[in-house]
């Protein structure tokens, strides 16, 4: 059954965006849910529909919304394992293993982060966006791993999504990568927007999205008898949360991720070049490097204020088996191993 809203505009909300003058005066319903009543012509004044959400209300005005019943979300729940790292009624804190895809999607209709998280959460979950399913605030790519936050219901998205805005809600990777960024440490200022050339892609592009990413060298693995580093262990902080950030900035800055399939070099050619500028690297480490199965780049450090206790609060993970393993490799190729 639907629910009917009749707002009436009062003196100090005059002024106010339509949008964000609905999202305060119905409990529960994000701003962004409001934009799409709008959109759907479920917003009426006079009796005539409103779509436009930029627009500023005036004292008196009255506003009829007609907030659609919740869908159920067409889903079938999978009882997929998952490592929680936190988990309240309002939130869930998860260390996402790599390989496994986030939302559903032409070529994974099964087997992802939604449909564990359906089964996990049960009936807890709220109408986030008009369905009923669990609250995607952020996304990592499939082959990352690490932490992701999940709103349980729609005011704690639309608290987590305005934190995600303001850069209170920051994210803390590490990535491996080839060869040495220089300076060390410093910042990405470099706009993103979809390849002209390659539509899979992500680059840097004039007149892309603004995308920020702060970096720090952790360290260098410079083979013996060699003064150059064949890879680096890079600490990264996004300001902003472009598709493909870490990757393509990195990859604007010749410093591919290793094992990075879609910005990087293929790995014969990589395996080619780093056998004919580093030789004294053994061959079966070499193939280990360059064959590396997923990019190298791990969710480290999530910071969030929590949406309803204000309290501030900071998670972190270990990186995984795989990088673990990946470290040991490149630590090998050194004096220090």
């Amino acid at each position: 059954m639907n629910t009917i809203y009749t707002l009436t505009v009062t003196e100090d909300q005059a002024g106010t965006r339509l949008d964000k003058y609905l999202s305060d005066a119905i409990d529960g319903i994000s701003r962004a849910r409001c934009q799409q009543l709008l959109e759907e012509s479920c917003v009426a004044r006079r009796g005539i529909p409103i779509r436009s959400a930029s627009g500023k209300v005036k004292a008196g005005e009255t506003y009829i919304v007609n907030v659609p019943e919740v869908k159920v979300l067409e889903l079938t729940p999978e009882k997929i394992p998952l490592d929680v790292v936190f988990e309240d009624e309002h939130l869930l804190i998860i260390n996402k293993a790599p390989g496994m895809t986030v939302h559903p999607a032409p070529g994974a209709q099964s087997g992802t982060l939604v449909h564990a998280l359906l089964a996990h959460c049960g009936e807890t979950l709220s109408g986030i966006g008009g369905v009923a399913r669990p609250g995607i605030v952020h996304r990592i790519d499939k082959d990352t791993s690490g932490l992701l936050v999940v709103a349980k219901n729609d005011a704690a998205h639309q608290s987590l999504s305005a934190q995600l805005k303001d850069r209170t809600l920051s994210r803390t990777y590490i990535c491996y990568v080839w060869g040495a960024l220089t300076p060390r440490e410093g910042e990405i200022d470099a706009p993103i927007a979809r390849n002209p050339r390659m539509r899979k892609q992500m680059a840097v592009v004039e007149g892309g999205k603004h995308a920020l990413t702060f970096y720090e060298t952790l360290d260098q693995y410079i083979p013996k008898s060699s003064i150059n580093p064949v890879a680096s262990k890079v600490m990264c902080q996004l300001d902003t949360g472009r598709t493909h950030q870490i990757r393509v900035h990195m990859a604007h800055r010749k410093c591919q991720l290793i094992g990075d399939a879609l910005y990087g070099t293929a790995p014969g050619t990589r395996f080619n070049r780093m056998r004919s500028s580093h030789s004294v690297i053994p061959q079966e480490t070499l193939l280990s490097l360059t064959g590396f199965h997923r990019q190298a780049l791990h969710a480290l450090e999530l910071a969030l204020i929590h949406p309803f206790s204000g309290e501030e609060m900071l998670f972190s993970c270990p990186i995984p088996a795989d990088l673990e393993t990946l470290e040991r490799t490149l630590l090998s190729l050194t004096n220090r191993a």
